[in-house]
């Protein structure tokens, strides 16, 4: 006689003697339903724990009141979701962003002040941009002409000119930017958005990280880990050519079977977790084989664009040559797509890794600036700039907040025998754009030669303090107990960049 499942110790017998027959008796039936049942119920309980149907579960408790993952905010959110644009490698500033007429005039002479030695070494003297700038929009601002597309959203943006860094190498500095710390463990800032809030769509992740066609980011994962946070509340990685791996089902196994298969793992793991409780790695991973179940079916048509329109194509560029280009474009369009979805965090990166070459494929131009960066932008241009006026133009942007990061900027000198520049912690430029952003401004700035933040510098922690005030939390009362201490994404610093707040 087969002993009955229910009084199998599964922890201890392997699936091989587990009674198969058993399984696909009557009474086996009748208990895969069961479980069924209660599989779909742990599902819903779930997607409970972290869905927020709507606006109207974002209502301001208070700090006292506030519970995470339900989409309650500790004040009033002008911000319900996030768009964080990553550019790797240290995109220049003085030659995107930051117009510097002393650098023009002074071209060709030792940088005041300091004989300088960087990163890489020796500089040698002051090297203007390769580009001319020019005003752009009612605000006037002056942008590269390396960029016409971005330029025509100046009046939406603003600018911090006086972004300073912990760090003077990529992969620290990648880690830094995105989690407010420069060695890997700590969670990236979607991962504190996901813990807070929770998701508005049961059947996509709330967190969401787009790695460039090249490859990922200095420090790879790090820069999207939910570090110490439960581990539900890491990125899932998804792109335009292949939006989730190994998701669709085996064409010989039925749908039928799918379900009984994933109906008796869900008991099987269940059963497991009840026996080791805390283990936050088990219940996500039982979270996420639900999620991809769901996903199964969600997930390729966010990744459809035949819904599309013709124009909407040809604005981002998909059709586009040059394929680094489409491929940028797509990872654009999909971004829009999986925000129009109440995804809570999209990070979306444009360029890789350092891979030994030179500027390849990156920002790092440490060589040769100009033909580096004229690869670069018309790939980074066009698509961005169409994914920002799909936004506006959808009532998006009304309710999402961009950013736009990179780990650090450059030198304003050539680096020493070469025409490209190297690294620069002291001052860059990072920007806002979006719900509750005042566009058309700028805060701080650089010298005058674009070498250290000098007019009201600013960390990462007051860049993301801002943020998460639009979004409506404290960032000093966003936290989670770690070994012995209460951390959060600002760290102990973070003032709110006041100036840039509608």
């Amino acid at each position: 006689m087969n002993m009955p499942l229910d009084n199998v110790p599964l922890d201890n017998v392997p699936l091989d003697n587990v009674p198969l027959d058993n399984v696909l008796s009557r009474r086996g039936l009748l208990g895969n339903a069961f479980t069924g049942l209660a599989g779909i119920g742990l599902a819903h309980l779930l997607a409970g724990d972290t869905h927020g149907s709507d606006n109207t579960s974002r209502e301001p408790v208070g700090i006292e009141n506030w519970q995470p993952g339900k989409g309650m905010t500790h004040f009033p959110a002008k911000a319900k979701r996030v768009l964080q644009i990553f550019c790797p490698g240290g995109a220049s500033h003085m030659d995107l962003w930051e117009h510097k007429p002393e650098l023009e005039k002074r071209d060709g002479e030792p940088l005041p002040g300091e004989p300088l030695v960087s990163f890489q070494g020796k500089n040698g003297p002051l090297m203007k941009s390769p580009w001319p700038f020019q005003p752009a929009g009612e605000s006037g601002k002056m942008i590269s002409s390396n960029l016409p597309h971005m330029a025509k959203h100046v009046d939406d943006i603003a600018f911090v000119h006086s972004m300073t860094s912990e760090s003077n190498t990529h992969g620290p500095g990648c880690v830094f930017m995105n989690t407010g710390y420069a060695m890997e463990g700590y969670p990236s800032a979607g991962s504190w958005v996901s813990y807070a809030l929770g998701s508005e769509n049961e059947n996509l992740p709330a967190y969401v990280a787009i790695p460039d066609i090249r490859g990922e980011p200095p420090n790879g994962k790090a820069n999207w880990s939910n570090g110490f946070l439960p581990a539900q509340h890491q990125a899932i990685m998804l792109s335009a050519k292949q939006p989730i791996r190994n998701l669709a089902r085996p064409k010989s196994i039925s749908e039928k079977e799918d379900l009984a298969t994933r109906n008796f793992l869900n008991r099987l793991n269940r059963r497991h977790a009840d026996l080791r409780p805390g283990e936050t790695e088990l219940d996500a991973r039982i979270s996420a084989y639900q999620l991809a179940a769901r996903m199964q079916l969600s997930a390729p048509e966010v990744a459809d664009f035949a819904s599309e329109s013709a124009e909407t194509q040809r604005l981002y560029g998909i059709d586009d040559p040059n394929q680094l280009k489409a491929a940028y474009a797509k990872n654009c369009l999909l971004a829009r797509r999986l925000l129009e979805r109440d995804v809570r965090y999209v990070n979306l990166y444009c360029a890789s890794r350092a891979s030994g070459v030179d500027g390849l494929l990156n920002w790092d131009a440490h060589a040769t600036l100009k033909p580096d960066y004229d690869r670069h932008c018309p790939i980074f241009d066009q698509p961005t700039a169409a994914l920002l006026t799909d936004l506006k133009r959808s009532g998006l942007l009304e309710d999402t907040l961009v950013l736009w990061t990179t780990e650090f900027g450059r030198m304003p000198t050539r680096q020493e025998g070469t025409k490209g520049r190297d690294h620069n912690p002291d001052g860059f430029t990072c920007w806002m754009m979006g719900a509750g952003v005042r566009g058309g401004t700028s805060h701080g700035a650089t010298d005058a030669f674009g070498r250290r933040a000098e007019q009201d510098p600013a960390t990462v922690w007051d860049f993301y303090a801002t943020a998460l005030h639009l979004l409506g939390f404290e960032h000093t009362k966003l936290t989670w107990y770690n070994n012995g201490l209460d951390r959060r994404l600002t760290n102990v610093h973070g003032q709110i960049l006041r100036t840039i707040l509608s």
